[in-house]
């Protein structure tokens, strides 16, 4: 299924649901964050994706990580919780969702990179690679926000 993101777009759809969803910035030994290159917009992201129900969030975390990785993390902080009605994402059967995600910082514990059906490649970048890499900027946020040494509290917005 394919995805169109808007970010603060007046033509954007409007949107006809909320999914909580969660990502997580994973950094190795060597301060790399996980990245994947995901297959529904093309883009680079973090990985994640819908918590279900009967899950602890937490869960969903380790589960998606894993899911589009292979890499199996356990979960350290709550980084920020992103709901801005202006960042909308169209899919290709209708559904118009509204932004509503939780990062956390999770670090690995075990696994090997393996791609999936939501990731055409993962791959460990370098923090200073990062600004080469096409990234949706809602998504940038959340990888500056979480790296960012002087943040103590998580991000609301």
């Amino acid at each position: 299924m394919s995805r169109i993101d808007y970010i603060n777009d007046p033509g954007a759809p409007a949107a006809n649901s909320v999914v909580p969803s969660v990502v997580a910035v994973v950094q190795n030994d060597r301060g790399q964050v996980l990245l994947i290159h995901k297959t529904d917009n093309g883009l680079w992201a973090l990985p994640g994706g819908g918590h279900d129900i009967g899950e602890f969030v937490a869960e969903t975390v380790v589960r998606e990580v894993h899911e589009e990785t292979g890499i199996d993390v356990q979960v350290v902080t709550v980084t920020g919780l992103y709901t801005d009605p202006g960042h909308r994402m169209a899919y290709s059967d209708g559904e118009v969702r509204q932004q509503f995600s939780i990062c956390f910082r999770a670090r690995p514990v075990g696994g090997e990179l393996r791609t999936s059906e939501e990731s055409k490649e993962v791959r460990w970048v370098d923090p200073a690679d990062l600004r080469d890499l096409s990234i949706h900027p809602s998504m940038r946020l959340r990888i500056e926000h979480a790296l960012d040494p002087d943040r103590v509290q998580p991000y609301i917005g």
